[in-house]
């Protein structure tokens, strides 16, 4: 059987104007980055705002295995089985991060016969986006510390500096450093901290901004550190913002190219949600809508984490109202849950998956808990049986859930028909989409709702510093914000080794931050880390060049 990146490398791609001609794109409109990737332009943007809007459908998930169970090969394949049954559809995704190439999942742009192209690209650099970001986020990073060192004319505490530095790989290491050593000329030392790029608030900006002044603004609205007296200290205070809005002038635009069948995708933003808020930008989510009767979006992990945030946050600020949701189920993840070890879900287990099954369950409740119609795609791997595949399809009919099979990684659009057709159909019933919490409660009123209603937890604890932490939100008026819960993608609790449908069990939050500029607050549960580590046997081993530029190893 062909690797996912040969799949893609006997591909025969369309020029990106033609993939663009499909949806009414002129080439005027686009901004190339060579043959088969484009930049979608301002004047795009501004020509279409007074069109009508497409059906939303976000494609969801249940908790999944470490190496994640096909939400992007779903998104993929339903845009192309659109296609099939004839109906106009735009995917938009989130841009893979380099962290998780090189270190568990390798490629990030779906697999097999339901890939978007030119996958070598978008895994590692595509348009730079992911760079500018970075460079924006370290260029505050590095005029706050100037700031200091050239008098410190705001009286900034060192001790009390907020915003950190980021870094697109996945590095343990630079977690926590100390720097500014070397004497009086090479900065004051203090203490300091890396994030990972999709961690930063920038990142979430540019995917919550609507264009270029909103993105100025919310640049200059981050909560960047406190003075000695304890007044906060914003990025336009220190006169940063301009200059970052200037570094991501282009990385705001949305870029387009293509599936594996020629359909369009656009790919913008990639902020991770378990430790973010999990969806591409704004911007290309209603280009899409305006540029097709269906756009597909994803949100990451399961849907107690990304399609959480996705509706609570993403669809709360831009007025998006999805008219179906997805949530995609595997025997080997069900399996997982049920306790297999990672190593032996692909054998067959019915007791694991009778076991596990309970995890779709909840995740077919919460999802309709926003009122929305809910179609769960099974998504079929080679070493599912047909024993286990009856299996999940009886337990839908008894949650009395609409359900396909979907073989999209093995026949690409053909093998998602079945799902589309469903997805249509649903998107047709009345839905009335509302978000989980009202925004005017509390800081704790808005966690324990998400806790309660999503995760099913019995109770929320706090650490003595989220204590501080909320009541420091409160004191500058943020407390009307949205959550942004960081938690584990294993478990819908925060305990990684607490899988399936986990009861009475309590969330500990660990502390809170301000994410002033994106509009909402970090809540940070359990063992998560906004700096992941590489595993024992990253998949950068497997990944090589070869005397050509032939890219190998981005399975």
């Amino acid at each position: 059987m062909l690797s996912d990146i040969e799949i893609a490398s006997q591909a025969e791609l369309l020029p990106i104007k033609d993939v663009a001609l499909q949806i009414g794109i002129s080439e005027d409109e686009l901004e190339f980055y060579g043959k088969y990737k484009a930049k979608l332009s301002d004047e795009l943007a501004q020509r279409l705002q007074n069109e009508p809007d497409g059906k939303l459908v976000l494609v969801t998930a249940i908790n999944p295995t470490p190496a994640g169970e096909g939400k992007t090969t779903t998104t993929a394949g339903l845009g192309q089985a659109m296609a099939k049954i004839g109906k106009k559809a735009v995917i938009a995704l989130r841009e893979p991060s380099l962290g998780p190439v090189f270190g568990i999942k390798g490629g990030a742009a779906g697999g097999g016969y339901a890939q978007v192209l030119p996958m070598e690209d978008i895994n590692l650099h595509f348009t730079g986006d992911m760079h500018a970001i970075t460079s924006a986020n370290n260029l505050c990073c590095a005029m706050l510390d100037n700031h200091i060192q050239q008098g410190n004319e705001l009286c900034i505490d060192p001790r009390r500096i907020l915003f950190k530095r980021c870094l697109d790989m996945n590095d343990r290491a630079l977690r926590n450093i100390v720097l500014g050593l070397g004497g009086k000329v090479n900065g004051v030392p203090r203490e300091d901290h890396f994030i990972i790029t999709v961690a930063s608030e920038v990142m979430a900006i540019l995917c919550l901004a609507d264009d270029i002044d909103d993105l100025k603004e919310r640049l200059g609205n981050i909560l960047i550190a406190y003075t000695y007296s304890g007044e906060p200290v914003y990025a336009r205070d220190i006169k940063a913002n301009g200059a970052m809005a200037a570094l991501l002038k282009d990385a705001i635009k949305p870029n387009l190219v293509q599936t594996l069948e020629g359909t369009p995708a656009i790919i913008h933003g990639g902020p991770f949600a378990n430790i973010a808020h999990g969806c591409n930008s704004v911007r290309a989510t209603k280009l899409a809508l305006k540029l097709a009767d269906y756009c597909i979006t994803e949100a990451g992990f399961g849907s107690d984490l990304g399609a959480e945030k996705f509706l609570d946050i993403k669809c709360r600020y831009a007025g998006l109202k999805p008219s179906a949701i997805v949530v995609v189920a595997t025997c080997r993840a069900l399996k997982y849950n049920g306790g297999v070890p990672k190593t032996e879900v692909s054998k067959e287990n019915l007791e694991a998956l009778k076991k596990g099954i309970v995890n779709l369950g909840v995740h077919i409740e919460n999802m309709r808990k926003y009122n929305v119609p809910v179609i769960v795609a099974i998504n079929q791997f080679g070493t599912d049986t047909k024993e286990e595949l009856e299996y999940i399809e009886s337990y839908c009919r008894s949650k009395d859930a609409e359900f396909a099979l979907s073989n999209v990684f093995g026949k690409g659009g053909e093998g998602g028909i079945e799902l589309a057709e469903k997805v249509v159909n649903a998107c047709e019933k009345p839905s009335d989409f509302k978000p989980i919490y009202d925004i005017n409660l509390s800081v704790k009123e808005k966690i324990e709702a998400v806790a309660a209603k999503i995760y099913g937890a019995s109770k929320v604890n706090y650490t003595t510093a989220a204590e501080k932490a909320i009541k420091e939100v409160e004191a500058l008026g943020a407390d009307k914000l949205p959550v942004c819960i960081a938690k584990t993608q294993y478990s819908l609790s925060d305990n990684p080794a607490l899988l399936g449908a986990p009861k009475d069990f309590e969330i500990t939050v660990k502390n809170v931050s301000l994410s002033n500029g994106a509009g909402f607050v970090v809540v940070y549960t359990g063992d998560i880390m906004t700096m992941p580590g590489l595993p024992k046997k990253p998949a950068a081993h497997s990944i090589d060049v070869d005397e050509n530029g032939k890219i190998t190893g981005l399975f």
